[in-house]
């Protein structure tokens, strides 16, 4: 029944080996084989006998030069072969390699040398033809079935602009000053408008969309999906830069600390023993049964304290699970069977350790967070208590405590010192001050980051791109089903013949899931490296991504994906390491059973699947937070018995997250549930971060405020669109622009008229101008 801990380390991407060999699907192995033949047969006419790990480096500069002007021909197959020998270089020419570290060093060398030259942007102009290619889109569009052949010419550009990002963007010690200077070069570039006066996700954005829209069926969207994450990642920067970027954040605002670096703390965690769901309690009971009488049966939990008394991160057995009251009645885990009776008096067996003793770290006394609370909670605890004691109020006055007792004055000293200011907070008050005094205020100084650069480029489809990555999410999720009028997103995984063996037809299999885990990984990435960042940039282009996304049903859609098996979706073998990259190009491949097969490696879970898990956690909360109305979607989606199952997961940072969504509906879940969860209410107490005068555990004001959806969502979209109005509309300001009464200026500007107008513009002035009668009488009147 118990899990063991899982080995996981969070961080921005999985070890770097992994990421490349996730680029590759396993149909596509045959072409590493084929882009080595391009290559040597092109070399060999030039280098005379050389291999290429031999030349100089001006040889090989010289080399790459003569590739890329081989690329501006207009030939598309020569384009194609040129294009495959790029890529043979960016694999890192494996054929003259004999180990897989040779492999990367040689990729990464081979990749800086072809940034230097300049590839990145011949690639670039070729991918934008692919986009545009109607005549491609057009023949994809009328085949009743797509395969990998229909996408060639953009899997090959797609994966070596991969492995440039990718490369590039992985710093290592050994790195040479002229790599770290190309790095911040190649950063820079693709955060900034220069392509087609856009940054390069923006490209990546518009080849989803037209994915989705049915436009261009033949598009590879998991590279697609992969190269978009990466550029995002690499340009905004991953989770450590997002924190020294809050850290810097706050002192320019005059703001303090941090009072924990968050990432360090959740690392520090350890995970808790989940609660045991009604099911199991009722088998295991039925296996104590029918086994041998001495074994210990459940004994009913009667109060917190029995379990407080003992370490509340032991993996304990049964006694102190709960049932789930969505699965069952509340006498499930009730009485001890009489026969049994005597047998409890007998000192219990002590249970067999799961990990060696070496392992135990005591947790550390006291909680893993500093208490937080907001301004507006000290103002409503000193709004109830001057009602109570003085009759009246002060509006948002914090700091008169005249006429109040000695205690609420200690309350509100102990509230005071906890209290934190939010980076979001002060950007909502200096809007506000921005909307009232346009004139005074001025025009305010907008910092042209690269994230600010791709929200602006964002803006005007944003919906669209929401739309588009939520389709493609609930297309590669496991528990959907396949509907006929769902995206097809097997395009550039599926081979051209289908599989007539049963081999075949397991390696297909294993290759499809692997294919959509990787979707969802880079999805759920991409999403919330994007809502973290707009925040950080401006709290409302944050509010604007989120609603969009609300809207488009997120909320259930992430639920969706958890309403299953989340430890078999965790645990789940769908890779084949003896066909992942650079593996498969270095060793010899041995023969594939359907044992072998069946296998799968010996890891204890997937890092991907559970790093994808805790993304789509961490975007819920990040979307409910604070949202009376979204936390009631989750209530009213019955996400408590789903959040419950996915705590099976020993794993403390995806306990966290889950915990943390339970406690934000704790209080609208009802008193049985509360009674019948204490477990995991502990969990909640012992490593979710307290409010001080936060009353989830009870749920006292819940009257108190009735749920309207519409009005808070309604509220906030205003909020938005004043925000962008104000900031990016180019017509802003348009009352307050001074209006000209001069009639010979008024007359002299010129107005930009169709080629055609002279031609009608006679039809015009009898039309607009002569046949419309003037009612010069209506001036004399007053209005």
């Amino acid at each position: 029944m118990e899990s063991p801990n899982l080995e996981f380390e969070y961080g921005d991407t999985d070890t770097l080996t992994a990421e490349l060999s996730e680029l590759y699907s396993y149909t596509e192995e045959p072409e590493f084989a084929l882009n080595r033949d391009y290559f040597e047969e092109d070399f060999r006419s030039h280098a005379r006998g050389r291999r290429w790990i031999e030349l100089t480096v001006e040889e090989q500069r010289a080399y790459v030069m003569r590739l890329l002007d081989a690329l501006e021909v207009t030939d598309r197959d020569k384009r194609l072969k040129v294009a495959r020998a790029i890529l043979y270089l960016a694999q890192g020419v494996f054929d003259e390699c004999d180990t897989e570290v040779d492999v990367l060093h040689w990729s990464r060398h081979n990749v800086f040398l072809l940034y230097d030259m300049g590839i990145f942007t011949a690639l670039l102009e070729l991918l934008s033809m692919e986009i545009d290619n109607n005549q491609a889109c057009s023949s994809a569009v009328r085949k009743p079935a797509i395969s990998l052949a229909d996408s060639t010419e953009l899997r090959v550009l797609l994966s070596i602009m991969y492995l440039m990002v990718e490369t590039i963007r992985v710093q290592t010690e050994d790195d040479r000053p002229e790599w770290r200077a190309a790095r911040e070069a190649f950063k820079n570039e693709l955060g900034s408008p220069l392509y087609n006066g856009e940054p390069f996700a923006l490209l990546l954005f518009t080849m989803v969309t037209k994915f989705c829209s049915m436009n261009a069926p033949h598009f590879p969207m998991k590279k697609v999906l992969l190269l978009l994450w990466k550029t995002i990642l690499f340009t905004l920067g991953g989770f450590e830069e997002l924190q020294e970027m809050k850290v810097r954040g706050r002192e320019r605002l005059n703001l303090p600390p941090l009072p924990e670096d968050s990432i360090k703390v959740v690392r520090a965690m350890r995970a808790a023993s989940p609660p045991a769901s009604a099911m199991e309690l009722i088998e295991q009971q039925q296996q104590q049964k029918r086994g041998r009488r001495s074994r210990r049966p459940l004994v009913k939990q009667d109060s917190l304290d029995t379990y407080n008394e003992r370490d509340p991160f032991k993996n304990d057995d049964a006694r102190d699970e709960e049932e789930d009251p969505e699965d069952t009645d509340s006498g499930i885990e009730g009485e001890v069977d009489p026969l049994d009776r005597d047998v409890i008096i007998q000192p219990p067996p002590p249970p067999p350790p799961l990990r060696p003793p070496t392992e135990r770290v005591n947790f550390p006394k006291g909680l893993p967070w500093a208490p937080k609370v907001r301004e507006k909670d000290i103002e409503h605890f000193l709004e109830t208590s001057r009602n109570k004691f003085i009759g009246f109020t002060l509006g948002n006055d914090i700091e008169t405590l005249v006429g109040l007792p000695r205690p609420i004055h200690e309350s509100v000293k102990t509230l005071k010192q906890h209290k934190y200011v939010s980076i979001a907070e002060v950007q909502i008050k200096k809007e506000e001050e921005l909307q009232q005094c346009p004139l005074t205020l001025g025009e305010e100084e907008v910092e042209e980051t690269p994230t600010e650069m791709l929200y602006l480029g964002m803006l005007p489809n944003l919906s669209q791109y929401v739309i588009a990555l939520l389709k493609l999410l609930l297309a590669a999720a496991p528990t959907s089903k396949a509907k006929t009028d769902s995206i097809n997103i097997l395009a550039d995984v599926l081979p051209e013949e289908m599989p007539i063996t049963v081999l075949q037809s397991m390696k297909l299999g294993i290759d499809v899931n692997r294919h959509k885990e990787i979707i969802v990984k880079a999805i759920s990435a991409l999403l919330l490296l994007l809502l973290k960042h707009f925040k950080l940039n401006h709290v409302y282009q944050f509010e604007i991504v989120s609603q969009h996304l609300v809207f488009a049903n997120c909320i259930p859609l992430i639920l969706k994906f958890f309403n299953q098996n989340i430890m078999s979706y965790i645990s789940a073998k769908n890779s084949i390491c003896v066909l992942d990259f650079p593996h498969c190009v270095v060793h010899e491949m041995p023969e594939l059973t359907a044992e072998s097969l069946e296998a799968g490696d010996s890891n204890q879970f997937c890092w991907r699947n559970l790093f994808s898990c805790i993304n789509l956690l961490r975007i819920l909360n990040k979307l409910t937070k604070w949202k009376h109305s979204r936390t009631m979607m989750l209530v009213v989606f019955k996400s408590a018995p789903i959040l419950k199952r996915a705590l099976k997961v020993k794993q403390a940072m995806m306990q966290l997250y889950v915990l943390k969504l339970l406690k934000i509906q704790t209080k609208y879940l009802g008193r049985q549930w509360r009674k019948s969860n204490m477990k995991t209410m502990s969990a909640i107490y012992q490593k979710v971060r307290h409010r001080l005068n936060d009353d989830w555990a009870y749920g006292n004001d819940i009257d108190a405020r009735p749920w309207d959806f519409q009005a808070e969502e309604c509220a906030l979209r205003e909020s938005i669109e004043k925000f962008n109005s104000r900031r990016y509309d180019k017509n802003k300001n348009g009352d307050f622009t001074p209006v000209d009464n001069c009639l010979q200026s008024v007359l002299g500007q010129r107005v930009e008229l169709p080629e055609d107008f002279h031609y009608s513009y006679e039809m015009w002035l009898e039309r607009e101008v002569f046949s419309q009668p003037i009612q010069w009488e209506g001036l004399l009147q007053n209005p």
